[in-house]
């Protein structure tokens, strides 16, 4: 892998870091059963969305 690659990996898993704890943020706000349900679920992808990128190092 060459470092533009590695570089590449590593802003996309900041960004996947940074959905994440905007989700979490965002659910601990939310009231709307069904609303928080979905923000969950968003940031549950994007934990395995982080890992998937993170398995290619």
């Amino acid at each position: 892998m060459t470092s533009k690659e590695l570089l590449y990996i590593e802003d996309a898993l900041g960004h996947e870091q940074y959905f994440q704890t905007k989700c979490q943020q965002t659910v601990s706000q939310l009231q709307d059963a069904e609303l928080k349900i979905c923000v969950q679920q968003m940031q549950q992808k994007h934990q395995q969305i982080f890992q998937s990128f993170y398995g290619l190092l």
